[in-house]
C-alpha cells in the first residue's frame, strides 16, 4: 500500500477507491486483497520518478527553493495520511501535484482523483500552508489538470471519508456496482465477482454474466516427481537439477504452482523467491499423498476467517452450505453414470436421485454424511460397469490406505491432486484450510479444502481415470504392486498426472454464469462463492453441477 496508515488514519488512496467503489475499498483496505494488472504495473513506472523523497517542505512557502517529492503527511483531526508525489511553492502558497499514468479524461479529472489531490491539499492546510488548489499530471498526455480546493469539494472529501470509515466500522463487505462499466478495468474483477454476486442476490438485469474470470490461465504447474532432485533459482528463473546437471528451467513469471514429491529439495532462496510471488508449494509422499504446503506471510481476509470460525459454531450456518457441498457432488455422479451407461443404469440412477432429494432434506450433518456414504457406494457400483470389457482392469468398490487395485490407486492420487488445487484455492481466498463446514476438523487435514472438492471429484477425478484406463493411455506397466498396496510407476504418476492436467485445464461453460472457465479457474471461483456465502454477500452457496 502507498501510504500507511498507522493509529486508524485512511490512506488517502483509499478514500479515492473508496469513491470510485466501495466494494473495491473494502476489499483492498478492510481484506487486503490486491491483484496486479497492466494499470497497476504501469503506475508504479509512472510514479518512479517521484517515489524517492527529494527535498524538504519549509515553514515558510518563499523559502522553498526546490520542489519536494514524496512528502508523507498526516492527520488525526481529519483522520487521513498521505504521500504526496510533488510539493511546489506557487508564489504564497504551496501546490500539491498527483500523478496519474492515464490521459487527461475528455470532461476532466474524476471525483476520486479530485478527492485524492483535495485530501492532500487539505493536510498541507492543516500543517499550516496556504493551499488554494492542486494538480494532476497526466503521464499518457504529458499535461496537467488544476483543481480548484472550493467548498463543494472539501464538502465531498469530508463526506468520502467519513463513509469509508463507516465502511470500516461496519465490517461487511458493500454489494458490487451492477452492470458499471468501471468493473471491466478493475484489477480485482476476479476477486469481486461483480456480475456472479449480482446474479446470486438477484440484483443484476437481464445481461448475461460479463465473463471477468479468464477461461485460461498463463501460468503453467510445476511437478517434481524423481527423488534427488533439486530446485533452484537463477536470477528470475527456477532451476530442476539433478546428478547430471539442469534438466528444466522455467521463468518464475510462468510459475502457477509447485508440487514437490518424495525426496525432492528445494532451496531457500528459490522459496523465498517463489512464496515472494504467492505462488503455492505443496510437498506430496511418493505417492501423492499431501503432507504439507508454503505459504507466505501475505496474510489477508482477517474478516473472512472471522465469519468462517463464526460459522462453524453456528449449524444454522454449516447445514445449509454442506447439504449443497453433498447434493452437488450426487447430482455429478448421478451424471457421470447417466452419461456412461445411459439406459442401463436405470436402477443406479433412481436410487442416485433418491440420495440427492434426501440429502436435500438432511436435518444434521450426520444424516448427510450417511447419505453421501450410500450414494458413495451405490455410484461405485455403477463406475465399476463403466470400464470396458478387455482394459483389464476390475473394481470391486472403493478401497484405500492402501488401495488394492490399479483404479483405486488412479482414484487416490487423482483425489490428493485435487486437494492439492483446492487447499490452494481456498488460501489464495484468504480461508482457513483446517477449518471445514462439512468435513470436521482434524489435525493436520485440510478440511475445508476437502468441502470444496467434493462437488469437483466426479468430474474431474473419476472422468480422468475413466478415459485414461477406457482410452489405454495407462495399461498395466504402469503399475506396482507392494504387499498389498497397488501404487503408480514414475512413468505411470508422469502419464497420469499429464491427465488431470489436461481436465484441469480444459473449458466448460460455467452451469451457472455461462461463460467459459476451466476447470481450474471453476475451482478458484467456487472458493470465492463459498467466502461470499460465509460473509452473507450471497444467500445460498450454488454448487458447482454439469448436465
Amino acid at each position: 500500500m502507498e501510504e500507511e496508515a498507522g493509529a486508524g488514519l485512511l490512506p488517502a488512496r483509499m478514500i479515492n477507491e473508496f469513491v470510485y467503489c466501495p466494494r473495491l475499498f473494502w476489499l483492498e483496505y478492510v481484506e487486503r486483497e490486491f491483484a496486479a494488472s497492466h494499470d497497476t504495473v504501469d503506475g508504479e513506472r509512472v510514479h518512479r520518478r517521484v517515489d524517492q523523497p527529494r527535498g524538504t517542505l519549509p515553514d515558510d512557502p518563499s523559502d522553498m527553493r526546490a520542489e519536494a517529492t514524496s512528502v508523507e503527511l498526516s492527520s488525526a483531526r481529519l483522520g487521513v495520511v498521505a504521500k504526496i508525489d510533488v510539493v511546489r511553492a506557487d508564489e504564497q502558497t504551496v501546490l500539491p501535484i498527483d500523478f496519474k499514468r492515464g490521459r487527461v479524461p475528455g470532461y476532466g479529472p474524476y471525483d476520486p482523483e479530485r478527492v485524492q489531490v483535495a485530501i492532500q491539499a487539505l493536510l498541507l492546510r492543516e500543517h499550516g500552508y496556504r493551499c488554494e488548489r492542486g494538480r494532476i499530471y497526466y503521464a499518457a498526455s504529458k499535461s496537467h489538470v488544476d483543481v480548484e480546493i472550493d467548498d463543494d469539494l472539501v464538502a465531498l472529501t469530508t463526506a468520502s471519508i467519513e463513509g469509508a470509515r463507516r465502511v470500516v466500522d461496519k465490517t461487511t463487505i458493500p454489494p458490487p456496482l451492477v452492470n458499471s462499466p468501471k468493473c471491466a478495468r478493475c484489477s480485482l474483477h476476479a476477486i469481486c465477482l461483480p456480475d456472479e454476486t449480482n446474479a446470486l442476490r438477484g440484483a443484476s438485469s437481464s445481461a448475461p454474466v460479463r465473463p471477468f474470470v479468464a477461461a485460461n490461465d498463463d501460468t503453467v504447474p510445476l511437478y517434481v516427481l524423481e527423488a534427488g532432485t533439486r530446485v533452484g533459482i537463477s536470477g528470475e528463473v527456477l532451476q530442476v537439477r539433478d546428478d547430471l546437471g539442469v534438466s528444466a528451467e522455467l521463468p518464475l513469471l510462468e510459475v502457477g504452482s509447485i508440487s514437490l514429491f518424495g525426496n525432492v529439495q528445494i532451496s531457500s532462496q528459490a522459496l523465498r523467491a517463489v512464496l515472494g510471488r504467492d505462488i503455492p508449494v505443496s510437498f506430496l509422499s511418493y505417492g501423492g499423498w499431501l503432507n504439507g504446503y508454503a505459504r507466505s506471510v501475505n496474510d489477508h481476509s482477517l474478516d473472512l476467517r472471522i465469519r468462517q470460525f463464526a460459522a462453524f459454531q453456528d449449524p444454522a450456518q454449516t447445514l445449509p452450505i454442506a447439504r449443497a457441498i453433498v447434493t452437488g457432488k450426487i447430482k455429478n455422479q448421478r451424471t457421470m453414470v447417466r452419461r456412461s451407461l445411459g439406459s442401463e443404469a436405470k436402477g443406479h440412477l433412481q436410487a442416485l436421485s433418491l440420495l440427492i432429494h434426501r440429502a436435500e432434506q438432511a436435518g444434521n450433518a450426520d444424516e448427510l454424511l450417511g447419505f453421501e456414504g450410500a450414494a458413495a457406494q451405490r455410484y461405485f457400483e455403477a463406475f465399476a460397469e463403466t470400464l470396458k470389457i478387455g482394459t483389464g482392469f476390475e473394481i470391486t468398490g472403493r478401497n484405500r490406505r492402501p488401495p488394492t487395485d490399479p483404479i483405486n490407486a488412479l482414484l487416490s492420487f487423482g483425489y490428493a491432486m485435487l486437494a492439492k488445487e483446492a487447499l490452494a484455492a481456498v488460501i489464495a481466498v484468504g480461508f482457513e484450510p483446517g477449518l471445514g463446514l462439512y468435513h470436521r476438523p482434524r489435525p493436520g487435514r485440510p478440511s475445508l479444502a476437502l468441502d470444496l472438492m467434493e462437488e469437483f471429484r466426479p468430474l474431474i477425478v473419476d472422468s480422468t481415470v475413466l478415459s485414461a484406463i477406457n482410452g489405454q493411455e495407462l495399461r498395466a506397466s504402469h503399475f506396482d504392486r507392494r504387499g498389498k498396496a497397488v501404487v503408480l510407476t514414475n512413468d505411470g504418476r508422469r502419464t497420469f498426472i499429464g491427465a488431470i492436467e489436461r481436465r484441469l485445464r480444459s473449458t466448460i461453460a460455467h452451469p451457472v454464469f455461462g461463460y467459459d472457465v476451466t476447470y481450474r479457474r471453476a475451482i478458484y471461483v467456487q472458493a470465492r462463492l463459498l467466502a461470499r456465502t460465509v460473509q452473507g454477500d450471497v444467500e445460498h452457496y450454488p454448487a458447482f453441477t454439469t448436465r
